[in-house]
């Protein structure tokens, strides 16, 4: 597995894992289109050119980033997609410096909950009706500098665009079973 840059080529598998995970909550190419326009940094985890998983991080300043997404085919789901997506994004959030990292996630969504405790979130507040159209919460999660700088624990490597992972995945992006957003629901 290979996480790269993700692409424009890219958005028609990104939006059949959409489709699949997220139904009516899904993100549309529009969505994708004005957070790769905005500058925002998107990561593929591919196998060969299948995509197996995406994640997004939107960065302002060296206050504050948001995981505005990550998500897993569910053929791929606990092989470590989730979690290697998760470590580059918060690794490139620590290069930037930022001192803080926040994302929301399903209230309902107990696996990817778990994974962002591994990486030392914690929960934070709550988005009442968040996700539309089921109307389900969304817990707002937090990871603070003094976490984001630290190395990582199971093992887990980024380099070179290969991830060498161990452990869990999760189902990604922003609906009941979903991992997490920090902007318009998929």
């Amino acid at each position: 597995m290979k996480l790269e840059r993700l692409r424009l080529a890219d958005l028609p598998q990104i939006l059949l894992i959409e489709e699949d995970l997220f139904g009516a909550e899904r993100w549309t190419e529009g969505m994708f289109r004005n957070e790769l326009d905005a500058g925002h940094y998107y990561l593929v985890a591919r196998r060969g050119e299948e995509v197996l998983g995406y994640g997004g991080l939107a960065v302002f300043g060296q206050v504050e980033a948001w995981i505005n997404n990550l998500a897993v085919r569910r053929d791929a789901q606990r092989r470590g997609v989730g979690r290697a997506l998760l470590s580059a994004l918060l690794a490139e959030a620590a290069r930037r410096s930022v001192t803080r990292v926040l994302l929301e996630v399903a209230a309902d969504n107990g696996p990817a909950q778990k994974l962002y405790a591994k990486f030392g979130f914690e929960t934070v507040g709550v988005r009442r009706g968040y996700y539309q159209p089921s109307n389900t919460d969304a817990l707002v999660m937090r990871r603070d500098a003094k976490e984001v700088g630290e190395t990582l624990t199971g093992g887990d490597t980024v380099t070179g665009g290969e991830a060498v992972t161990g452990g869990e995945a999760v189902a990604g992006g922003d609906a009941p079973e979903g991992g997490s957003g920090g902007g318009p629901v998929p």
